[in-house]
Order: structure tokens, then sequence, then C-alpha cells
């Protein structure tokens, strides 16, 4: 593999996992919406319920920034692998713990109130999770694997996704009807512990990066890596949050509003929603690698503003067509374009972000960065049941505008920021 030593391939194994784990409980989340929304927040409006269900879904969203600090600041004072034992466990037990969840019926008020505590914790987790396994990984690995390692980590997160359609998919299966409303969506959160313990298992066996313990045998640690970062490093991390602020708005616009867009405005039944979201997280799987690997030869920045043009381009027609679509080989199609354009961004992003900024503050500015682009980018799926409320038919070609915003947004970012693949990492 990419000539990588074994211990070097351990690193790579334990921070993918782990962030597959994070695009599990997220798309556990994404799929049991529609269904659980009457559960945790009756209504006699659908539509407020679902609003409702969102909002704490953004709540985690929102939390990851925080913990991305927090978690990125104990990662450059000391060392790149404690914080990651620490938010695996801690976001492996809260999704466990949200299939414990009573529902209203059974204690009223408090029972949204408890789903919000636990999102709080779970988003607060996750947020520590993507920068100190990209930046260890990135520190780890030779400068001509950092492309396509850089796509393999970020296709983690599709794994994640693909792993719970599938989950959804048998669930489903063996609670059909009302018994997955009953039982159901409660095994789905529990089998969230098993992946918990393995990337654990595997992270016990990790080395810490040989870059960070240079800098901690030569007594450079950073003992304020924030303030640093917006004492000296401010211009670079708000060029950064541009790029980040486009990517995660687009892709919560597309695969992360994409099964509550087929189920409740397609009208497409649960087995063939799973379906097609196995089909969208496999695409932006292989996409994402695909980007990361060519981003190694034309540059992050060329590979992104590709992305970001061709999603524009295809963003009204792609919604539009998988809208309409009457078959479910037509459907299939209208999800790849769709999900390649809009989620592939992401590919070159751990190897850009690491390469963007010096040892001393890396896991800080990566991880708070990469989850501050949600503090705008995870209102998308909230504004798109707000607007397509209100259209219509005119829904598909309101949501492909949501899409060409992000996507905007993601095309300015790449432009302001310079070329980072041939950065030198021990700095």
């Amino acid at each position: 593999m990419l000539g990588l030593s074994r211990q070097q391939k351990v690193v790579a194994l334990g921070s993918w996992l782990g962030w597959s784990l994070d695009g599990y409980d997220l798309v556990l989340m994404l799929l049991v919406i529609p269904s659980i929304s009457q559960l945790f927040f009756p209504s006699t409006d659908s539509t407020l319920s679902l609003m409702a269900i969102f909002a704490t879904y953004v709540i985690t969203l929102i939390m990851r920034p925080f913990g991305g600090a927090f978690f990125g600041n104990l990662g450059d004072k000391y060392g790149r692998k404690k914080p990651m034992i620490i938010t695996i466990l801690g976001f492996s037990l809260a999704t466990f713990a949200t299939g414990l969840l009573p529902t209203w019926q059974m204690v009223g008020i408090l029972a949204p109130i408890l789903l919000i505590v636990l999102r709080f914790i779970q988003g607060f987790f996750a947020g520590g999770e993507w920068g100190s396994g990209t930046v260890i990984t990135m520190e780890t690995v030779n400068k001509p694997s950092r492309g396509l390692l850089s796509g393999f980590l970020q296709s983690g997160y599709n794994l994640g996704f693909v792993i719970a359609s599938i989950v959804y998919q048998l669930v489903l299966s063996q609670y059909p009807g009302n018994s997955f409303l009953e039982m159901g969506w409660r095994v789905m959160f529990f089998t969230g512990i098993i992946p918990g313990l393995v990337a654990t298992f595997v992270r016990f066996k990790m080395s810490e990066s040989a870059t960070w313990l240079q800098k901690s045998r030569e007594h450079k640690i950073e003992k304020t890596p924030l303030k640093k970062i917006f004492a000296t490093e401010k211009r670079k991390f708000f060029l950064a949050l541009i790029i980040m602020t486009g990517l995660m708005f687009s892709y919560y616009t597309s695969i992360g509003f994409l099964p509550t867009f087929l189920q409740k405005y397609v009208n497409l039944d649960k087995p063939e929603v799973a379906t097609l979201m196995i089909v969208a997280t496999v695409t932006s799987l292989l996409g994402q690698i695909f980007t990361g690997f060519i981003s190694q030869y034309i540059g992050r920045r060329k590979t992104m503003m590709i992305v970001a043009v061709t999603a524009i381009m295809v963003a009204i027609p792609s919604i539009y067509g998988l809208y309409h679509a009457t078959t479910i080989f037509e459907r299939i199609v209208y999800v790849i374009i769709l999900i390649m354009a809009a989620t592939t961004g992401f590919g070159p992003i751990p190897a850009f972000l690491a390469e963007r900024f010096q040892t001393s503050v890396r896991n800080s500015a990566s991880g708070f960065a990469y989850n501050g682009g949600l503090l705008v980018g995870s209102w998308a799926p909230l504004l798109a049941v707000t607007i397509l409320s209100r259209v219509g038919p005119l829904a598909p070609v309101f949501l492909g505008i949501n899409l060409m915003i992000g996507s905007a947004i993601l095309l300015v970012g790449a432009k302001l920021n310079p070329e980072t693949k041939e950065a030198d990492l021990s700095d």
C-alpha cells in the first residue's frame, strides 16, 4: 500500500475507522429523522416536527467546531494520539445511548431535552475526531502519498454512510412498519458501539506523530495554540474557513438532505431510499478517493475549483431529473451525477488543511477550520425544509440553487487560497 510501513498503515487505518464511525452516526440520524420526528416532537403539522428534529441534528453539527478547537488544542499540546482515543470513546458511547432514549409519549418534554443533550455531547466529541486523525496521518506518511491517503481518509466518512444504509435496510426487514418506530430505530443506534470499540483497539496500537515528537523534544510545543491561530495564522484560517463553508453547505444540501428529500418530496418508500443512499455514498466514497489522488498531480486548489464549477453546472438539472424520474435506474443515474459533483471536493481536504498550517497549531487550526464550516453549512437541511415546504413543484429548482450557492462559495475560497501540495510538514 503506497510503500507504507506497518506503523504508517496502522495510523491510517485507525484514523479512517474513526471517521467511518462519525459518518455512521450522522447518517443514522439522517435516515431515521423522517420516521422518528413525531416520537420526540409530536405535532399535527408534520413539517414542524421535521424542522424540530432537524434542529437537533443541526445542534450536533454546530457543536463540532467547539470540539474541534478543544481537542485540537489538546492535540497540539499533548500529542495527536491521546485526543483520538478520547473522542472515539466519547461519541461511540453517545451513539449507543441515543438508542436508550425515552420518547415524548413516555416522559413528555424530557424526551426532546435528553435528545438535545446527547446530540450536544455527540457533536462535541465528533468535532475532535477529524483534526487529530487527519493530522497524525499526514504527518506520518511521505509527501507523494498524501493526495491518495487524503481521499482515502475522507472516504471513511462515506464508508460509515454505506454501512449505515445497509444496516438500515436490514433493520427495516426485521422491524417493518410500526415496529420500526417501536424498536427498529433503537437497534440502529445500539450498533454504533461496535465500530467504536474496533477503532479504539486499533488506536491503542498507533504510534505518536514523529513530527510532533520532534517538536516536543526541541521544546517547541505551543502553549496556547488557539491564541496563536488568531495572532499569526488568522488570514490562513479564515481563507480555509471559506472553503470549508462552501463544502459543508454543498454537502448537507445534497447528500445530507437526500434521505428526507427522497422520502418527503419525491415520495419514495424506505427500502428504495436506502438503496439510493447506498448508491450515493459509494459514489461519494470513490469520488473522494479519486479527487484526493488527482490533487497530488494537478494540485489541491485546482481540483476543488473543477469540482465547484461542475457542481454549479449540474445542480439544478440533476436534482430536477431526480425529482421527476420514474424508474429506479433513472434515479440512480441522477444521484450519481449529483453526488459526484456536490461532495467530492472533500477529497483533497485532509492534505490541504494539514499542509496549510505549521506543526505547532496544525491540529487546532485544521480541526477548527474543518468543523467551522458547519457554523453556516449545517443550516442547509433546515433551510431546505423551510423553503421546500413553500414552493411546491419548484422544490428541485430551489434545492439546486442552494447547492449552487455552496459551490460558488467553494470556488471563491479555492481561488483565494494558495497551492499547498509541495508543503513541508516538518516545519
